[in-house]
């Protein structure tokens, strides 16, 4: 079977999750498993979405309601923690890092329930899930298939289009139009991948209320360097200034970033919300939207607690 499918067929018994990043394949991997026949329709593959620019690292950023997201992120967790047995093939590694900054007590309930958060003399460090993205999106491609689900390579300009009795809306920024929510947001990071001259830990030392910040991430495929949070800012196009400053901010941390040759410049628009929006409305005529949409800069973070609820909004119609 091929992985994504270009052809129309009858898709009223389906459940259609549009969006093909991370949020949207996790939700049709949790769906397709529990029985339910499911198809991705989604602009382009998953390599090429937001999803795949993340630096990866596990760990709620620019994402709200805390309280809801503190249990979304735990379960995510658990899950990382398993699929970090197989990193070759699920893209998930646990990598030993440091959060400069960052205190316990600025924290949600969900801190207190990571193992090994511990409180260092710069910070909080902790052994954390980081997903190499584009292996990792692939990976739940290959599993949404694998359990009888497909990917449509179909762009959708209006949810009432979707021949679906019940439609899962994961467009991120997409909402915007297809929900008519302007609610949600453009945060522009801007990445910059380096050839890794031996780091092997993760660092961040980030200020929420900034729109700079200084973290890198080790990759398979480099060291990620970071970043920015810029607000209402729709440029995908990376800034050669931006990007002198990333390298000279992780640099001043460590010293051999700044030799480090430049692979490539990221950029990616995080669809931030006030609060995630996770519910299901019903529409004139019966038919179902379930939206998951606004997870900011955490979208791997909660990607699996946010598709089991979604999972149990759209069977629990079944019961």
């Amino acid at each position: 079977m091929n992985s994504v499918s270009s052809v129309d067929r009858e898709t009223d018994d389906e459940v259609i999750v549009v969006g093909g990043g991370v949020v949207g394949l996790t939700a049709a991997v949790v769906l397709a498993e529990a029985g339910r026949r499911v198809s991705v329709w989604t602009r382009e593959p998953a390599e090429e979405t937001t999803s795949a620019v993340a630096g990866g690292l596990w760990w709620p950023y620019r994402i709200e309601p805390e309280r809801l997201v503190g249990a979304w992120a735990q379960e995510s967790l658990a899950v990382y923690e398993e699929l970090a047995a197989d990193p070759g093939r699920t893209g998930v590694r646990l990598v030993d890092g440091v959060h400069q900054g960052a205190r316990l007590a600025d924290l949600g309930d969900w801190a207190a329930r990571v193992p090994g958060l511990r409180a260092v003399p710069d910070g909080l460090a902790a052994r954390l899930p980081v997903i190499d993205m584009p292996t990792h999106l692939g990976w739940l491609r290959e599993r949404l298939v694998r359990a009888g689900g497909t990917v449509v390579l179909r762009e959708v300009a209006d949810l009432a289009e979707v021949p679906a009795h019940v439609v899962v809306n994961c467009a991120g920024l997409g909402a915007r139009s297809l929900a008519g929510d302007d609610t949600v947001r453009p945060v522009r990071g801007q990445l910059v991948l380096v050839e890794n001259p031996g780091i092997d830990t993760y660092y961040t030392s980030v200020d929420h209320s900034s729109p700079v910040a200084a973290y890198f991430i080790p990759q398979p495929y480099g060291l990620i360097l970071g970043g920015t949070a810029q607000e209402d800012d729709w440029s995908l196009e990376p800034d050669p200034g931006t990007a002198a400053e990333i390298v000279a901010r992780c640099a001043r941390v460590r010293p051999e970033i700044a030799g480090a040759r430049v692979l490539a410049h990221k950029v990616g628009l995080r669809p931030y919300r006030d609060a995630v929006r996770l519910e299901r409305e019903v529409l004139d005529g019966g038919r179902v939207v379930v939206h998951s949409y606004g997870h900011g800069g955490a979208g791997v973070t909660v990607a699996w607690g946010c598709a089991r609820e979604v999972a149990g909004l759209v069977l629990d119609m079944d019961a």
